[in-house]
């Protein structure tokens, strides 16, 4: 079973501009071939087939916890498309009425590159990629063999290091930087992890191959302050109880990777701390939530009074 937290797993500083372009190329980082809907994919129906689990308990927990982290992650990514849709929040932005819209109030969405996120999704995220090809079933692996499913999601994940290195380099806004800064110190940490499983199944010490391609993530703004954290160094278990022993893979002696600040790897039950969740603020001419929203906002404080 899953729990939802109300809460990001990290905080997103607020975008500078409205830049439809650059959350198009955010999109990449959710339906791409290496995004974060495949590794959700690949890793929850691996979990879900994994076969003699108490007999391979270390190796399912792994899958299993990492599962529900990249979960975690499609959130991060989606508010990021959103945020960056929507452009700096405006002070009462969302009050009143949509106005005129015969004055083509989003005429500049017409030469957006992915004029759908604006069109069809109110400026939302949906699982696509930066051309808007939807995200498919063929990009999951989960052949029920441990050492194939391992060496794919280690390949998946140096995969998807390479793309938010090439996302990273179109970006300019914090807001998305700030999303691969993250997912890069993250991703490499699930790479790490995918590695020391192999090693420990069939004694070949694949982190000789990380990280791929080799560009320190010091070199990376911002990446900086999750190494100065350790985040490079933890797995969460997700969980209050369950799942502690993927600390036989991780922790054990093993360190972090050469290049990274050094330092024992650690398991820490439970999650992150998180950041605060975005407060996506509606735009009325696009009718989100609705062209004339304030009895909507009426009633719900109303309900949220009662609730109370």
């Amino acid at each position: 079973m899953f729990m939802r937290v109300d809460r990001l797993i990290t905080d997103l500083p607020p975008p500078k501009k409205q830049d439809p372009n650059a959350a198009a190329a955010l999109q990449e980082l959710l339906g791409g071939k290496y995004g974060e809907m495949s590794t959700l994919g690949n890793y929850m129906f691996q979990s879900f087939n994994f076969r003699s689990k108490d007999k391979l308990r270390p190796f399912y927990s792994l899958v299993a916890s990492i599962t529900a982290e990249e979960l975690a992650h499609v959130e991060l990514v989606c508010n990021g498309v959103a945020m960056l849709n929507n452009g700096p929040d405006k002070p009462k932005g969302d009050m009143g009425t949509g106005g005129d819209i015969s004055k083509t109030p989003f005429e500049a969405m017409t030469d957006i590159r992915l004029a759908s996120a604006f069109l069809s999704n109110g400026g939302g995220a949906t699982p696509v990629n930066a051309n808007g090809v939807s995200w498919n079933n063929d990009f999951v692996t989960t052949t029920g063999n441990v050492i194939f499913d391992l060496l794919h999601n280690f390949h998946l994940e140096c995969g998807a290091r390479l793309h938010k290195l090439r996302v990273y380099e179109t970006l300019s806004d914090p807001t998305g930087r700030e999303v691969c800064g993250y997912l890069l110190v993250r991703g490499s940490v699930h790479a790490h992890s995918y590695a020391l499983a192999i090693q420990k199944l069939t004694g070949v010490d694949i982190k000789q191959m990380l990280p791929t391609p080799n560009i320190e993530l010091a070199k990376i703004p911002e990446c900086q302050k999750y190494l100065d954290e350790g985040s490079h160094r933890r797995l969460y278990t997700w969980s209050p109880e369950d799942y502690q022993d993927i600390s036989g893979i991780w922790s054990n002696d093993e360190v972090a990777l050469p290049g990274d600040p050094p330092g024992p790897l650690e398991v820490v039950e439970g999650m992150p701390d998180g950041g605060k969740m975005q407060q996506l603020q509606g735009v009325p001419s696009a009718f989100t939530p609705d062209y004339a929203p304030e009895e909507f906002y009426e009633i719900a404080a109303k309900l949220y009074k009662a609730s109370r």
